[in-house]
């Protein structure tokens, strides 16, 4: 069982200590994962709060089948989708530039770290929503390509073949930034 699972149990029996845990553990990471359906910030931090609030309301019965994280991203998937149907609009923002850490050893190397992480960035909103999720699930993430499948609702040759062509987007789309996908 992971931490997530045990997180959720915990409240299911009763201990509030147990959803807080759940929202200190995967808020961020889901509210991101939602920016890529909405481009918008704050919108996919109400639809990451909407996940917990289903969680916390609904109860819904976790399988134990895959990992909790993958669960989770399901569900914040399906309200995602949810939400753009009920909208019919899609909501662009730009994507805040990453900060500077202060532990950057000189000022150019840090604009420098910052300019490529922009473009890349830039290059990921250029691709199509697939491509973008599987990227932002496998390499941000860090799910195995099967559980990233189960939250696209792929099949696991289906979201290998997938990523693959999403790398090879993505190699493009930072050559035309002018930035070789190895230096990164």
């Amino acid at each position: 069982m992971d931490r997530g699972s045990a997180l959720y149990r915990q409240y299911l029996a009763g201990d509030e200590e147990g959803m807080y845990g759940l929202i200190r553990e995967y808020r961020d990471g889901l509210a991101m994962f939602l920016m890529g359906f909405v481009h918008d910030a704050s919108a996919a931090e109400q639809l990451a709060e909407d996940t917990f609030v289903r969680l916390a309301v609904k109860k819904p019965h976790d399988s134990g089948k895959g990992s909790f994280k993958t669960w989770l991203y399901t569900i914040g998937r399906n309200i995602a989708l949810d939400d753009l149907r009920k909208t019919r609009r899609e909501r662009t923002v730009p994507l805040e530039a990453a900060a500077l850490s202060v532990e950057e050893r000189s000022l150019e190397d840090a604009y420098i770290r910052d300019e490529r992480r922009r473009a890349v960035r830039r290059a990921m909103e250029r691709l199509s929503g697939d491509h973008r999720q599987i990227l932002f699930l496998v390499y941000f993430e860090e799910l195995s390509l099967k559980d990233a499948a189960k939250v696209m609702r792929r099949s696991t040759h289906a979201a290998e073949a997938l990523a693959m062509r999403a790398r090879q987007a993505l190699k493009k789309e930072l050559e035309r930034e002018g930035i070789d996908h190895e230096d990164l």
